[in-house]
């Protein structure tokens, strides 16, 4: 009696083999030969600006009635590029029924601009006259010229620069002012303006420019019609520096070299904690294609010395 076709735990021998082979060139297939990790990210850059800002409160008739007057002309912001070109100022509810202008220029821009290297903030004003309510007849302020610029570029220091070009008045009388310093200009029949010029500040990645920066305390004739505190403020920008993007990491490739070997364990190699275990399974599956055949062998040697 011969046996063409033996098995092994239900599967014919050679078939045991072949499949055997297979699952340990898999399972030794997923054992990775090294790792690649690449990270990259930046913070987006920021940006603003605009030529004019007011905080004031205003106190009427005794300060009987009281209303704020905040507001801001062109004032723009970025991550998207915007630009303002608006030359008057207007508000509401600080002049009775009507209408009231606290700015009009003849140049007033504002402009904020970032992409992925650097963020830049600008704002200019030319030939332009601030009023507040009470003062009908003079102004707050007039200036020739003022500008002010804050760029920030991705791994550099930031910059900021702010210019008063021409004469400054306030409250009808020229001003002298000094760069970085404080200015008062007192006028008793209407009150008192501390201006500070050219105010710039920067940190590792931020930057901001105020041409000038106005405390206002105005009671024309102190009959306390009309009175007016607080801050104006002419030219201003800001900015922010897009971070610099990660360098891409190399590749890290997996220690290929093999320990000295141990009774117990493996050799080890770049591998993860798992591989052990998959190299285990592997070995086993090809002991045991192994013993189909050498089982396979010893029984068509039987079959054959049976037939004879």
């Amino acid at each position: 009696m011969s046996f063409s076709r033996n098995t092994f735990f239900g599967m014919p021998a050679r078939r045991l083999v072949a499949v055997s082979g297979v699952c340990a060139v898999s399972v030794l297939g997923v054992l990775p030969a090294a790792t690649a990790q690449a990270r990259t990210g930046n913070t987006a850059g920021k940006a603003s600006a605009a030529v004019l800002r007011t905080d004031l409160s205003v106190s009427l008739l005794n300060k009987t009635v009281t209303a704020p007057l905040v507001t801001s002309l062109n004032e723009v912001q970025a991550p998207r590029t915007a630009s303002k070109t608006a030359l008057s100022a207007t508000v509401a509810g600080v002049n009775g029924d009507r209408p009231f202008s606290v700015l009009r220029a003849d140049v007033a821009t504002a402009r904020a601009a970032t992409d992925a290297a650097r963020s830049e903030g600008y704002s200019n004003l030319v030939n332009a006259k601030v009023n507040v309510p009470g003062l009908l007849s003079v102004p707050l302020i007039t200036v020739e010229q003022v500008t002010s610029k804050a760029v920030c570029a991705a791994g550099k220091k930031p910059t900021a620069d702010s210019n008063v070009l021409g004469t400054v008045s306030v409250l009808g009388k020229k001003a002298t002012l000094t760069a970085g310093a404080s200015t008062k200009v007192d006028v008793p029949s209407l009150g008192q303006v501390s201006l500070d010029l050219s105010r710039t500040a920067t940190t590792s990645r931020t930057a901001a420019a105020t041409a000038l920066a106005l405390k206002v305390s105005v009671n024309p004739l102190k009959l306390n019609v009309s009175e007016v505190e607080g801050q104006v403020t002419l030219a201003h920008a800001t900015c922010e520096a897009p971070g610099v993007p990660a360098k891409p990491e190399k590749p890290q490739v997996g220690n290929q070299t093999k320990s000295e070997p141990k009774p117990e364990h493996l050799a080890e190699t770049g591998g993860s904690s798992a591989t052990p275990y998959l190299v285990s399974g592997g070995a086993v599956l090809l002991a045991a294609g192994g013993g189909a055949v050498i089982l396979a062998r010893r029984r068509r040697a039987a079959g054959t010395r049976g037939d004879a």
